[in-house]
């Protein structure tokens, strides 16, 4: 697959060091599940023969996302979640994800896709190897009329993987200061925010790289990642789907919030080799973000809503 790849210095494919090799994915996928599985296929081929040890792939690369947002097709209706047009529902222990992980051997893989809970849907993110899932993100924060298609999560927890202990976002959770302080506090050390972000429905630019909203995503990777001092690993889908079109740029970003690798708007992948414990260890010897907190002058920040603005069209 042709791919448009930004690196830094690279260890032998067969030498293990201290280093991880992580890559980010921009690229399309649509509900075609069988070229969805192609697509992977190949990824985790060149990710195999480079020694990638993580590849981030984007929000709903099974079976695509909705085709639009904020005028649902059966806005209104009393039809549920269950019964409203969009991508397949996969269950977590379905044969989609066992085929990704006979794929996946010793790749940490993190994608995204429409998981079928039983009562409801929700938009999913898991982390894989070929021995099972390592870790299950359910995406929180909902823009415009995502709640009529997906029920939303309510928890953000790191977990322990080959590549060090992990936390996971979906898109418009990157939008929270709270949501990735609180991976960086539950000990994650790299982040994977998994996105089909799009750019500016009004006002859009020609340009997908002078869109305000590719700049806002740009923005948000760098200000998370330099906030909480953590590696920080961005896949978005890439070109257009139904009504929306994506800003692509996936990116390694490091704990100075510095981007290591970038894939610009156009699909391909990002790769960087990280000493992630000598990168945490030398930005958090200069600054302090995590030990100097005043936890007990934040109260603010776990109330409720009371001052909020009424709740308005976003990602617009």
């Amino acid at each position: 697959m042709s791919s448009t790849t930004t690196s830094t210095a690279a260890a032998p494919a067969t030498t293990r060091s201290a280093t991880t090799r992580v890559a980010a994915v921009a690229q399309g996928f649509g509900r075609d599940l069988e070229e969805n599985f192609a697509a992977i296929g190949r990824l985790l081929q060149e990710a195999h023969a480079s020694g990638t040890h993580l590849l981030a792939l984007p929000e709903a690369c099974l079976g695509g996302y909705l085709s639009g947002l904020g005028a649902a097709e059966d806005r209104g209706t009393a039809r549920s979640r269950r019964e409203r047009p969009g991508p397949p529902a996969l269950r977590l222990d379905g044969p989609e994800l066992r085929r990704v992980q006979r794929m996946a051997g010793d790749v940490v893989v993190v994608l995204g896709f429409c998981e079928d809970g039983g009562a409801d849907r929700y938009n999913t993110a898991v982390a894989l190897t070929g021995d099972g899932l390592l870790g299950v993100h359910r995406k929180v924060h909902q823009p415009l009329g995502e709640n009529l298609s997906y029920a939303a999560g309510d928890r953000f927890e790191a977990f322990d993987t080959p590549v060090g202990r992990l936390g996971m976002q979906i898109c418009y959770d990157k939008a929270f200061p709270e949501a990735a302080r609180a991976l960086a506090l539950d000990g994650a050390r790299i982040v994977v925010s998994v996105s089909a972000w799009p750019a500016s429905r009004t006002a859009a630019a020609a340009d997908l790289a002078e869109d305000r909203w590719t700049k806002r995503f740009d923005l948000y990777d760098r200000a998370r990642a330099l906030e909480n001092q953590v590696v920080w690993v961005a896949a978005n889908q890439a070109g257009t789907f139904g009504a929306l079109r994506y800003v692509g740029s996936a990116k390694v970003v490091g704990p100075g919030g510095d981007v290591l690798a970038a894939t610009g708007t156009g699909a391909g992948v990002a790769v960087a080799d990280v000493d992630v414990e000598g990168e945490l260890a030398a930005a958090r010897r200069s600054m302090f973000n995590l030990r100097d907190r005043r936890p007990d002058t934040y109260t603010t920040v776990v109330a409720a809503n009371a001052h909020a603005p009424r709740r308005e069209p976003s990602l617009a």
